[in-house]
């Protein structure tokens, strides 16, 4: 199917001809609420921020809503076969812009929080609920700005605010995550199968497949096996589903782009992946579906098999640095390609591989998704899910994916650190000094999210290639590489980590040039294997006329 047709599509909108007047209407009349709201607040409430907030602030914005929404209805002709057009554009334009949003607001909350501050009167006597600032000192030491934002800025003084606009970041980043990600492995699929995948729905490639998709699971029918256990059936998405979006509050996407900064952060992550295996085997008992009950099976006995090696491998690097801080790991890190956890000696770069095998696993991803393998249990521990409940199964897959690529990233792969080496820290500082272009400059080439984001984007095509290469293995092999193979491996790695740890730290001339070799040896193999990814890519493309299939073809048209 090439079109689909959902309740609000532009068909849809030509049956509601008033609502642009009544969203003009409402706006005007937020827009007098909010003036009213203004006076009566400097008359009667001398000022309060709550009032600020509550009259004025909040209709203005309600306002403001209701006059985009207005004139998007009102103008939907003209814009959207440019939105097809400039759908590359747009893409990246949005990628830029939302790295900008979040520098900004991490800005905003620093200014707020450290340098406004200090500009209070008495900082020993402090304003409404506690604030450092009132709304009156604001006024006087910012005069240039209007009251509301005066009073939007006040609100930024108190932590609980901060961390509710950092969690609608978070939901947001978890939203996102696996529709891209949906989208990004049928199209890697596709290439590999010498198909094109999505073409159609979106325009350029077919972006919009994953939105369509949802819209459909959405509204879907959502069925319940008369036999089930209706309360634990219900319960199992969301035991999936959330403890996956918890693992995203203690995962550090660079120094100060961390939800809450736990010391035990690693911990906390792997007990909420665990969590989100237990929902997985809940829906597969509570569906009263035998092939339902096999998949969860299975993955009882993946979850106590790779739980123990995954673990052991991720003791590597906390012997190597000594702390279970995300954080401080992966600021060990800092210092270039060279100085990543996985080159520093050989038990780590080996722990690494581990432990991104026991992910797949843990993640029921190929070789390892016996849990939901189609071909022979229809659609494992899911089988009986429908429609929205099933959605959750895939985006809490999803979501664990990026989780554990995070893990690897943070702990053996540098963290939010660049390959380039620390000289250029100092060379940033010499040409740019210490302002705002300097520090956004250190961001794109020595450490930031977006070096985060770019490896963990990485391993999630690592993970995607092999799931579309690799034969799924049988249960007993599973649980043979495991037991037999990984655990004692790993056992291993730990014994050689924490001996070639406790040599480091002699003076002797002979094992320091040990190290620095063994460290330029492993250092310039993972980087021939970074490199081949790209080689491939560029050669595929060049000789794409080539291969077999409809890759020789040009793209449809429009797309």
């Amino acid at each position: 199917m090439t079109q689909f047709s959902v309740p609000w599509n532009p068909r849809a909108l030509r049956t509601y001809p008033g609502f642009p007047a009544k969203a003009v209407g409402g706006a005007v009349l937020l827009g007098l609420v909010a003036a009213a709201g203004q006076w009566a607040t400097r008359r009667y409430l001398a000022g309060h921020p709550a009032g600020t907030l509550l009259l004025v602030i909040g209709p203005a914005l309600t306002a403001l809503g209701l006059l985009g929404a207005a004139l998007v209805v009102k103008t939907w002709r003209a814009w959207g076969p440019i939105l097809l057009r400039l759908a590359l554009p747009l893409f990246v334009g949005a990628i830029i812009g939302t790295c900008f949003l979040t520098w900004g607001v991490n800005l905003l909350f620093e200014w707020v929080r450290v340098d406004l501050a200090v500009r209070a009167d008495d900082p020993a006597v402090h304003g409404y609920f506690g604030a450092a600032l009132s709304l009156v000192e604001l006024e006087r030491a910012l005069p240039a700005l209007p009251t509301w934002v005066c009073g939007l800025i006040w609100t930024l003084q108190f932590p609980l605010v901060r961390d509710v606009i950092s969690l609608l970041a978070i939901v947001g980043l978890f939203n996102v995550i696996p529709v891209f990600l949906i989208w990004w492995e049928r199209k890697v699929a596709g290439r590999i199968q010498s198909r094109l995948g999505p073409m159609r729905v979106g325009g350029w490639h077919g972006w919009a497949q994953s939105f369509a998709d949802g819209i459909k699971l959405v509204l879907k029918e959502d069925l319940i096996p008369r036999d089930a256990d209706s309360v634990l059936f219900r319960l199992a998405p969301y035991l999936a589903i959330v403890p996956s979006l918890l693992a995203f509050i203690a995962l550090p996407f660079g120094v100060t782009y961390v939800f809450r900064e736990l010391d035990v952060a690693l911990i906390f992550v792997l007990a909420m992946l665990g969590i989100e295996v237990v929902g997985v085997i809940l829906a597969g008992w509570a569906s009263n579906n035998k092939w339902s009950v096999y998949g969860a099976m299975r993955e009882a006995c993946q979850m106590v098999s790779y739980e123990i090696p995954m673990g052991m491998a991720l003791l590597v690097p906390i012997v190597c640095v000594g702390s279970l801080s995300l954080r401080v790991i992966g600021e060990a890190q800092s210092g270039g390609w060279f100085a990543w956890l996985a080159f520093s000696n050989p038990f780590a770069f080996v722990a690494f591989v581990s432990y991104y095998i026991a992910s797949l696993a843990s993640c029921k991803r190929a070789p390892f998704d016996l849990p939901e393998a189609e071909s022979e249990l229809v659609a494992g521990f899911h089988t009986e899910y429908s429609g929205f409940r099933w959605a959750l199964f895939f985006f809490a897959e999803y979501a664990a994916m990026f989780v554990v690529c995070g893990l690897a990233t943070a702990l053996f792969l540098g963290g939010w650190g660049s390959p380039l080496p620390a000289s250029w820290s100092g060379k940033v500082t010499e040409w740019f000094g210490t302002g705002l272009l300097a520090r956004g400059v250190s961001g794109l080439l020595i450490a930031g999210p977006i070096w985060f984001m770019a490896k963990c984007l990485f391993l999630l095509y690592v993970q995607i290639w092999l799931r579309w290469t690799l034969p799924r293995i049988r249960i007993d092999q599973v649980l043979y590489a495991c037991v037999q193979v990984l655990l004692p491996l790993t056992m291993l790695l730990l014994l050689g980590a924490t001996l070639w740890t406790w040599a480091s730290t002699s003076s002797s001339w002979t094992w320091g040039w040990i190290a620095a070799a063994t460290n330029w040896v492993l250092g310039l193999l993972g980087m021939g294997f970074a490199l081949v990814f790209p080689v491939i890519a560029l050669y595929g493309f060049y000789h794409r006329r080539r291969l077999v299939g409809n890759l020789v073809v040009d793209p449809l048209p429009g797309a």
